[in-house]
């Protein structure tokens, strides 16, 4: 028995010798063999239970140690998404760059400063702001490599240098009649180009172009251009000055300088044209010629017998007096100027009008200035061009060619120019195409520009606001601050949608449709002239040449919109549309008369106002209670001292110039009978409605509620 409790005690003391010794490797080598050591661990500890060792303990915390200190797999860091950017970023851009939709964009902009309500998807966004969208959105900024764009080459068509002076031959001067309205332009036009129409006068022709040749007996040519003398065509005078020799000054003998004659003389000034002076209509018994001279002598222009340089002559345009004196002082002025012109060489001119015919589409009146056009030439003209088909004259006959000073009816067009645009001739229709382009893309580049500026000068005006709005938190804890942002905000929300809806209640949408580019710039000119906003804005949906069609009655079915035209007319299938859809189609000849339409129309959309008028007065005499059941009414006595009451209509209680009271009477008396008026003079018992204190002295007046059409206080000066 000894030796077997020796040999057990030997065991244990060896196995006692054995954990300490994985207990030091534990230590040292734990991290390089975790699993030997938790096989050798595991299975000293099985021993040991089954020896009762006191250090199973010890191996139970190392198997603890191995676990805590177990290595997992080093996971790599989560790379940003790399989004390129580069100069004017629209939001669309940035979030196809993002490859995120459009709101995505505006949720990461949206606790900033920038103000989203005046942004689109088209919106170009500055450097700032395309960072902090994408820093709230987790990514990171590359910028995309810039490509080495090529400046693009200057496409635009140029006049050609000035032509040899042994090149120039004499051409004929253009005149263009100017004057206040009334002062007998038309009528002088008429007696002028009358020999040149006097065989088709039985036709009654329609004279469709704005220039005109005159013949003189001498065998001269003077090529006049025809300007209306309202005031709305102020930018059609104008035009008629830059390209225009001459200046002849129609001025009525009896009325004198008027406002477009002023305007008149300035146009001459600023293109240095100089002026003839017609002093019109001195066959009248009131004419004062030399009234008008004199009158004319405070804008600078001063006549040969008061020691200037203006030929003044005096004709009666009705009678045809001394029209052949006016034709020659012309003439001689001309000579002086010595105008002369090349005949060769790619044509160079300018548009007086455009319009768009029904056979033939878009059609110019032009005045050649260097060159002879011939058909099949390639122009250009603004951001149109055109190889011209047909040339016309005045009177419609046929051309073949058109030498300088000869006014032309061009037809070819592509697109209609604008009157006032300069006409260059180009080697091919590729060419013509290629100026365009370059023409249109400078004009996409003017506009980015200018809406970048606006952009800028939006989120300025935004960004101070916001810092002024900051300020006026500072003092405010967090939560204070957050809690005032908030009700702000809703309030600017509601009291945004309440002035859209009243806008939209508010809104006159127009169509404007003339018969050349000249009229419609006129009509859009007076519109550009409206100021009346606040009472009813005016929406111009959409303006052109030409006679109303289909178009033009979708776009106003669509828009709710009146159309306007202007020396255009409708065919019978487009009125028949026209009425079936209810559109209300305006059609003109004058344009005062358009524009009284117009503002007749922008009445009927203002809501009526309440006017008071006072029907009646009465004074206080005397007052004293009545019983009427149980209660006790106060009854004033009165007498009428203007006009009358009557019971059916509104009554005020006045104290002292103040209201002290507003409503109906219960009752109103004349002795004891009731009655429903008291006329002037009679005295009169009544009693309110309300229980207010009347005092002896006190005004009693009877009025009468009126609903009165409001006018627009738009002027369009007429």
């Amino acid at each position: 028995m000894n030796r077997k409790i020796v040999l057990q005690l030997e065991r244990l003391v060896c196995l006692h010798n054995t954990c300490r010794q994985l207990h030091a490797l534990c230590l040292t080598k734990a991290a390089k063999t975790p699993q030997k050591l938790v096989q050798s661990t595991s299975q000293t500890i099985t021993t040991a239970q089954l020896c009762r060792n006191p250090c199973r303990s010890l191996y139970t915390k190392e198997d603890k140690y191995s676990k805590k200190h177990k290595l997992f797999p080093i996971k790599s860091k989560q790379e940003k998404q790399v989004v390129e950017i580069w100069q004017n970023m629209t939001i669309r851009e940035l979030a196809k760059a993002m490859d995120k939709d459009v709101d995505h964009v505006y949720e990461a902009l949206l606790h900033t400063n920038l103000d989203l309500d005046s942004l689109d998807e088209n919106s170009v966004l500055s450097e700032e702001w395309v960072r902090e969208a994408i820093k709230k959105s987790g990514m990171k900024l590359k910028w995309a490599k810039t490509k080495q764009e090529k400046v693009r080459e200057n496409k635009d068509a140029v006049k050609r240098p000035l032509s040899d002076p042994s090149m120039l031959v004499p051409r004929p001067p253009v005149v263009t009649i100017m004057g206040h309205v009334d002062h007998g332009k038309t009528t002088l036009l008429d007696q002028l180009r009358k020999t040149q129409v006097a065989a088709m006068e039985a036709g009654g022709i329609t004279q469709h172009i704005g220039a005109f040749n005159v013949c003189l007996p001498s065998g001269e040519k003077i090529t006049f251009l025809d300007t209306p003398g309202h005031a709305a065509f102020s930018a059609i005078r104008a035009r008629g000055a830059q390209v225009t020799d001459i200046i002849i000054l129609v001025v009525a003998a009896e009325d004198g300088v008027m406002k477009q004659t002023v305007e008149s003389i300035q146009h001459s000034k600023n293109a240095k044209v100089p002026i003839i002076l017609a002093v019109n209509k001195c066959d009248k018994p009131e004419a004062d010629p030399d009234r008008v001279k004199q009158e004319l002598l405070a804008h600078d222009i001063v006549c040969e017998e008061f020691g200037g340089d203006i030929q003044a002559i005096h004709i009666s345009a009705l009678k045809g007096d001394n029209l052949q004196a006016l034709a020659e002082a012309t003439v001689t002025l001309a000579e002086v100027l010595e105008l002369k012109a090349d005949p060769t060489g790619p044509v160079e001119g300018a548009v007086i009008e455009c319009r768009t015919d029904k056979g033939k589409g878009p059609v110019t009146t032009a005045i050649v200035q260097r060159g002879t056009l011939k058909k099949g030439a390639v122009l250009v003209s603004g951001k149109s061009w055109a190889k011209v088909r047909l040339m016309f004259d005045e009177n419609g006959i046929s051309l073949n060619q058109a030498c300088p000073s000869m006014p032309v009816e061009i037809v070819g067009w592509k697109d209609l120019p604008s009157a006032g645009d300069e006409i260059l001739e180009v080697e091919s229709e590729q060419r013509a195409r290629e100026v365009v382009e370059w023409r249109k893309f400078v004009e996409e580049q003017e506009k980015i520009n200018e809406d970048m500026e606006v952009i800028e000068a939006k989120q300025q005006e935004h960004r101070e606001a916001y810092r002024k709005n900051l300020e006026s938190f500072s003092n405010m804890t967090w939560r204070q601050r957050k809690s005032a942002m908030y009700k702000a905000n809703k309030h600017a929300m509601n009291s945004r949608v309440a002035e859209r809806t009243e806008t939209e209640d508010l809104t006159f949408p127009i169509i404007i449709k003339g018969d050349v580019d000249g009229s419609v710039e006129a009509v859009l000119g007076i519109i550009d002239s409206y100021d009346a906003e606040d009472q009813c804005e005016l929406d111009l949906v959409h303006f052109g040449v030409g006679d109303v069609n289909e178009n033009d009655l979708n776009l106003a079915e669509t828009f709710k919109a009146h159309i306007y035209g202007f020396n255009v007319s409708t065919n019978k299938a487009v009125q028949q549309l026209a009425a079936k859809k209810d559109i209300p189609v305006k059609l003109h000849k004058v344009i005062y008369h358009l524009f009284e339409d117009m503002k007749k129309e922008l009445n009927n959309k203002l809501p009526p106002i309440i006017e008071e008028t006072i029907k009646g007065e009465a004074a206080v005499l005397a007052t004293f209670d009545v019983t009427v059941g149980k209660k006790k009414v106060q009854v004033a006595g009165c007498r009428v001292q203007k006009g009358v009451l009557d019971k059916k209509l509104k009554f005020k209680l006045q104290r002292n110039g103040n209201v002290l009271w507003e409503g109906n009477v219960t009752s109103l008396k004349h002795h004891k009978d009731d009655v429903q008026s008291v006329k002037t003079g009679v005295e009169c018992g009544l009693s309110l409605d309300k229980d207010t204190e009347v005092k002896v002295g006190d005004e009693i007046l009877c009025v009468e509620d009126k609903e009165v059409q409001q006018e627009i206080s738009w002027d369009p000066g007429f």
